[in-house]
């Protein structure tokens, strides 16, 4: 089986420039900042950062295709990287340092593409946290300054920790009663949004989360960092890994809980 080590080093170089590239334009007075046909917003710091990551995978991985939030998917064959250049753009516009850059790469298979490299770099926050497919899931502040990392072992709603984004979602899905119904058992609600309850999910400090509407570069990399500090990660049909334009993590223990409350009942 394939170590992806080099992969995850390689990953690790690009979001170092990526992190320098949007920090220098964090808070900045004069960051331009449009409106996508979907009304959500992309600055020109998104763009930068993913023409960067490009670029040098252009010149790393000449053969691999490269799927971006704002750039769409270019090239073909067994290897695909994907990326999120700011996963959180509205708190990066905002000044709210909840933001990350999400690098993954995917390798076709029996179940079509899926993660076996990710990445996650939050540099307003100081963190970063990675995992390669079979050699777990770390966290700290590069490759040589890491601490392994796995989910929690809570077995009762009635203790677990639930985090998501919004409620709007869930209420537009019909799913708002049972979102609301989970709340109302779990020991513990917060809505910190993004990428960030997927990753305190594989540390161990968050239990479970979901959201009802993503995108690919959304989850590809928590997806293989959740499930190598342990945990599982699936659509809100059940369906393993990144594809379902959903998401449920869990520390794997209350997966079939949350899953349960989560999906329409008659």
């Amino acid at each position: 089986m394939p170590d992806y080590l080099d992969d995850l080093r390689l990953a690790h170089v690009l979001a170092d420039a990526a992190d320098a590239a949007t920090t220098a334009r964090f808070k900045a007075l004069d960051l331009k900042v449009e409106t996508k046909p979907d009304m959500t917003p992309v600055s020109e710091a998104d763009k930068a950062a993913e023409e960067l990551i490009r670029g040098r995978l252009q010149r790393a991985r000449p053969r691999d295709a490269v799927l971006g939030e704002e750039y769409g998917i270019e090239g073909t064959g067994p290897r695909r990287w994907v990326i999120d250049p700011i996963d959180g753009t509205k708190n990066y516009v905002r000044g709210v340092p909840v933001w990350a850059t999400l690098i993954s790469l995917m390798e076709a298979g029996e179940g079509g593409y899926q993660p076996v490299v990710g990445v996650v770099s939050a540099p307003a926050l100081g963190r970063r946290w990675w995992a390669a497919k079979g050699h777990g899931a770390f966290t700290g502040r590069n490759l040589t300054s890491a601490t392994r990392i796995h989910v929690s072992r809570v077995g009762e709603l009635a203790d677990a920790s639930f985090a998501y984004s919004s409620l709007s979602g869930w209420e537009e899905r019909d799913r708002l009663d049972g979102f609301l119904d989970l709340s109302r058992q779990v020991w513990r609600t917060r809505a910190y949004g993004d990428f960030w309850p997927y990753m305190m999910v594989a540390e161990g400090s968050v239990d479970i989360c979901a959201e009802p509407e993503l995108s690919l570069w959304d989850m590809a990399a928590n997806a293989i960092i959740v499930t190598e500090a342990g945990g599982t990660f699936t659509g809100l049909d059940g369906r393993p890994g990144p594809h379902s334009g959903d998401a449920a993590a869990s520390n794997g223990l209350l997966h079939d809980e949350l899953l349960g409350y989560l999906n329409p009942r008659s």
